[in-house]
């Protein structure tokens, strides 16, 4: 059973890279990409699978072709932890809901079809505590693949100066 970090290999690695970047894939071309036969790769999958590690599979959806014109991100100040999901889970515009330490309690990412529809979510928030609100130009990077995490590809960009 996959649980620790240790116990992903560098084919693990290319089996969670290549389902991030097509999860559709079939065991038979993964196994080819990743260099191991249809089972091998099938019985890591699972194992993948079982362990937690790979969660579930999802389609990722275009959100304009859905006649969602706007994604906005919304800040929440403070207020009771409770309210707050059950607005959430209220609220179907509210495509990720994270709750956060900092200044604000949650950061809310919101699809919405227009200002006035973007002005009635936020209002709904806004009637519990505090909002800041920012629009979404443009979103260089998102669902990036993501590997286990390794110290040792840790790269420092700043070099620590020594006093001799």
């Amino acid at each position: 059973m996959l649980t620790e970090v240790s116990e992903f290999d560098a084919c693990d690695d290319r089996i969670l890279a290549e389902l991030q970047r097509d999860a559709r894939i079939t065991m038979a071309e993964l196994g080819r990409r990743v260099h191991l036969s249809q089972p091998a790769v099938t019985e890591r999958v699972r194992k993948l699978e079982s362990s937690g590690v790979i969660k579930g599979y999802r389609a990722e959806l275009d959100l304009t072709k859905l006649g969602y014109g706007i994604r906005g991100i919304i800040r929440v100040a403070r207020a009771e932890y409770a309210r707050v999901v059950k607005l959430i889970e209220q609220t179907p515009e509210v495509i990720n809901a994270y709750n956060v330490t900092g200044e604000d309690s949650w950061v809310l990412e919101i699809a919405v079809i227009d200002v006035q529809h973007l002005d009635a979510v936020v209002t709904k928030f806004c009637i519990l505590t505090e909002t800041s609100t920012a629009i979404v130009l443009n979103a260089p990077r998102e669902n990036a693949p993501v590997l286990p995490a390794r110290r040792e590809n840790i790269k420092h960009s700043i070099q620590k100066v020594t006093g001799k």
